[in-house]
């Protein structure tokens, strides 16, 4: 484990005994994850007499969705399924048959937050076949333009659907399909020694009171699993883009976009395609939020810098709703990155050079550069604006990979002797000066004057 100053770390403990003594959580355990690497990591409270290690299983609730969502998009990316297609044409005869897979994925198809009966967290679950029988039309929930409302049952529906289409339950799916490969042996359906209690604290007397942790049957998929901090790291690595074989990055980098916005006075956060969103101090976190009866837990991913937050804890509830941000505020300001001492590359295409510089949209002002990995990057010269980063194509063209541009095609235009005059970008087109009146602009260009 990569080490941190000791003053660091000492900030780090204090965050943590903090929440724990304030909060009376019977156990919690905590780390930071820079560079794919655990660089801090500490505990508070017992679990059966002895420290929380980073093998101690907890419950991580809604975090199991994560790993649905993932086994949904290995379907998708196999050809197997279209993130448009409706429900009916996997899992015919429920009110919901004309909602898309992605509307379920992303939170945003207007299905009930619970499922019919009683609490399901605390007790026993029926099979798929009661819990699909009891999505009717009291089921759905009016959202505006089917807005963001959160469903555990959708994602009971999408691990129903995964284990239809691949003939086997949805936690062996996993086990096969992601557990194995990345190798995280501890996170299970059901718990594993060494694993915490799950336990409720009266919220006006320091004694507990032990909570059940009932097979969730049909419902499992919403937030059953047991893992250990050792495994999360594995997946906070895989949310960020880590992913092995599993998963190909782009697809993660698909799953942390928006798809529906969580629209509160201040909106901050909103929902992927299975993972939640936040918007923090300039971050953009990946990740989830978990609570069963006697757990909660959170895992964030910071891929832009490479950083992640994990915690686990045995108690109903109390924790408090900023630790994960505060310890990534914390190791921000006791150890901020340094930057890497710049060098000149050795691998800048030289023949691109000539289309670095300035260049003009009409009469804004925008600056081509070469990225140090091989990509351009077209952005406003000052102020906010459309800015995307272009791949190269072998024919000559590129493709724009992110902002107002992605997945638009990028030309060059030359004169007779070959020199860059425009770019075309999808229909628009960007001058050496200002309106150059011998680009092809749309419209033509009368010439600059004087007055009004």
């Amino acid at each position: 484990m990569t080490s941190l100053l000791p003053s660091t770390q000492r900030a780090l403990l204090r965050r943590l005994a903090v929440e724990q003594s304030e909060n009376r959580v019977p156990s919690l355990i905590a780390g930071l994850v820079r560079d794919g690497e655990t660089i801090w990591v500490d505990s508070r409270g017992k679990v059966g007499g002895r420290p929380s290690s980073t093998d101690t299983q907890y419950r991580i609730g809604s975090i199991t969705k994560t790993f649905v969502a993932v086994l949904v998009m290995r379907l998708r990316d196999e050809g197997r399924l279209d993130l448009a297609d409706r429900l009916d044409d996997y899992l015919p005869g429920t009110s919901i048959g004309n909602r898309s897979i992605g509307s379920l994925l992303s939170q945003s198809s207007g299905l009930t937050a619970e499922p019919a009966g009683q609490w399901w967290e605390r007790t026993p679950g029926g099979d798929a076949a009661e819990l699909l029988a009891g999505i009717d039309e009291s089921a759905l929930r009016p959202t505006p333009n089917h807005g963001f409302h959160y469903s555990n049952v959708g994602f009971g529906v999408l691990g129903e659907l995964v284990s239809r289409l691949r003939g086997a339950p949805w936690h062996e799916v996993m086990q096969r399909e992601i557990l194995a490969p990345l190798g995280m042996k501890r996170t299970t359906l059901e718990p594993v020694a060494p694993h915490a209690e799950g336990l409720a604290v009266h919220p006006w007397a320091d004694v507990v009171l032990s909570e059940p942790a009932e097979d969730a049957g049909a419902m499992a998929p919403a937030g059953q699993l047991w893992s250990t901090f050792d495994d999360m790291v594995t997946w906070v690595r895989f949310v960020g883009g880590d992913t092995g074989e599993v998963l190909h990055p782009d697809t993660v980098l698909e799953m942390r976009s928006p798809g529906s916005v969580d629209d509160g006075p201040e909106w901050r956060g909103g929902y992927g395609l299975g993972l939640q969103l936040m918007r923090y101090r300039g971050r953009r976190l990946a990740g989830h939020t978990g609570s069963m009866p006697g757990f909660v837990a959170n895992l964030w991913s910071d891929p832009d810098d490479a950083t992640g937050v994990i915690y686990m804890a045995n108690t109903t509830s109390g924790m408090s709703g900023t630790f994960s941000t505060d310890l990534l505020d914390l190791l921000a300001q006791h150890e901020p990155r340094i930057p890497e001492a710049w060098e000149p590359s050795a691998d800048v295409d030289m023949r691109l050079l000539e289309l670095t510089g300035q260049w003009y949209w009409g009469p804004s002002p925008y600056v081509l550069r070469i990225r140090p990995d091989g990509l351009l990057d077209l952005a406003p010269s000052k102020g906010r604006g459309r800015a995307s980063r272009f791949r190269a194509n072998s024919d000559g063209t590129w493709t724009g990979l992110d902002g107002y541009y992605s997945g638009e095609t990028l030309e060059v235009g030359r004169d007779a002797e070959g020199t860059p005059t425009h770019l075309n970008l999808n229909t628009f087109i960007f001058t050496r000066t200002p309106y150059a009146s011998e680009a092809p602009v749309p419209g033509g260009v009368a010439g600059w004057r004087h007055g009004r």
